[in-house]
């Protein structure tokens, strides 16, 4: 976490009022904020290039500013997790209102967004509130059915899910030739059979999480898999586009890197292996799945997925040898 950039945020904070900066001078955690007289409000401009997360924060603090705040938005927007913390904090009692601006500022090349929350809002109680099953978590035993012609069903997440990572199981792997669908029970994925899945060309921009996941089956498909304008991903828990090709590399995959994404090709046979996983979860648990199809995959620091699945091991062990 002290190697990502959180500048963004701060400059942005610093816009409403608070003093907040990198102890280390770095742009980077460790953080100092101090807001004791509260946030004060205004309007700030918030960098969306490098997360939106920096967005999305903001806007779920803001109703407790002592001013309306106004956040606008410098570079391009990928507004889709934007647009699932609004839904959500409408569940809750506060709305936001955007504007998108008509023409660009001088030496921009898109025009602003702004977010615009009335200050006084309050988020109201709720009795009981049904959270989603974690749809990023479950792409990867979507990803298993889909490579070994198996059947994976999670119960609770269904097609109307907030989280956009929903859409890896029913538009990627439904392209993909995989057979999904989405009931009261939940959302079921089976894998078509061997030989049979198709590559792909893709903007993973609103579910790069899951670029990952792909990037770890597309080696099985019987054509090329194309991943573009993921370029954010590599200021991630690690440069995720590098990790992913040089992973594949060393499993015997052809891979061709460009900044904004990946083009992976079939492999009819992948070399036993030791996976660097770069401290990064989501590298670990996507290609320990190559595993499922190609001996002698070995993951080095299986430990790091507890940042978001701390029983990611044992849950993949319940699927062995079920139909």
């Amino acid at each position: 976490m002290q190697q990502r950039p959180q500048q963004d945020l701060l400059d942005a904070l610093a816009d409403l009022g608070v003093s907040a900066r990198s102890e280390r001078g770095t742009g980077c955690p460790p953080l100092i904020v101090e807001a004791g007289g509260g946030l004060p409000g205004g309007t700030a401009r918030v960098g969306a290039e490098a997360s939106s997360q920096f967005l999305t924060a903001l806007l779920m603090v803001a109703p407790y500013a002592h001013n309306d705040v106004t956040l606008e938005v410098v570079g391009a927007l990928r507004p889709f997790y934007v647009d699932i913390t609004r839904r959500m904090m409408a569940q809750w009692g506060v709305e936001t209102r955007v504007q998108s601006c008509a023409e660009p500022r001088p030496g921009e090349q898109a025009a602003p967004v702004r977010y615009h929350i009335a200050a006084g809002q309050r988020y109201a109680a709720q009795t009981s509130y049904q959270i989603e099953p974690d749809a990023s978590g479950a792409s990867y035993f979507f990803a298993a059915a889909a490579i070994t012609g198996g059947r994976v069903t999670v119960p609770g997440l269904t097609s109307e899910a907030l989280q956009g990572d929903v859409r890896f199981a029913l538009e990627v792997l439904a392209e993909m030739g995989c057979k999904v669908t989405s009931d009261a029970e939940g959302i079921t994925v089976i894998g078509p059979p061997p030989g049979q899945l198709r590559g792909i060309e893709r903007d993973m921009s609103a579910i790069s999480d899951t670029s990952l996941t792909l990037a770890a089956i597309a080696p099985f498909a019987n054509s090329p898999t194309r991943v573009h304008n993921i370029a954010h991903s590599r200021l991630q828990e690690c440069d995720r586009i590098s990790a992913a090709c040089t992973e594949l590399t060393r499993l015997g995959v052809r891979v061709e890197e460009r900044q904004d994404g990946f083009t992976v090709y079939p492999a009819e046979t992948l070399r036993p292996a030791e996976i660097e996983t770069y401290n990064d979860h989501r590298v670990a648990m996507s290609f320990a799945l190559v595993g499922l199809r190609a001996p002698g995959i070995v993951i080095r620091n299986p430990a790091c997925v507890a940042k978001t699945f701390p029983d990611y091991w044992q849950r993949l062990e319940r699927l062995h040898g079920k139909k």
